[in-house]
């Protein structure tokens, strides 16, 4: 569960700004701010059924999303390479200029 919670938020942080302002505020209630589907409907006055189809719903779009469009993949690679660059540089394994990329690197993540 923690997994999926996890990649939700990540592909949250990536697409919603594909979202509509009722599916971002739904979203940030229940993954970022962790409200209940019960405390989300009273704040909305909605069925709880209805705060609970719209989170899966847009879950399934942040999928879609990413299936189209590979940020979050993307973004992981990008980690493990940056992980393996600092590790062959702290082996002395990379020339002194990698540092200053690799901050860079860090920077723009």
């Amino acid at each position: 569960m923690l997994e999926k919670t996890t990649r939700i938020n990540y592909l949250f942080d990536f697409y919603q700004s594909l979202l509509t302002p009722k599916q971002r505020n739904y979203m940030e209630l229940y993954y970022l701010e962790d409200y209940s589907l019960g405390e989300i409907s009273e704040t909305f006055d909605v069925s709880r059924q209805a705060v609970y189809d719209n989170i899966r719903r847009t879950e399934t779009m942040l999928e879609e999303y990413e299936k189209k469009l590979h940020l979050y993949e993307k973004f992981q690679k990008r980690q493990q390479v940056i992980k393996e660059m600092e590790a062959a540089y702290e082996k002395g394994q990379l020339p002194e200029p990698f540092e200053g990329w690799l901050y860079e690197l860090q920077e723009l993540e």
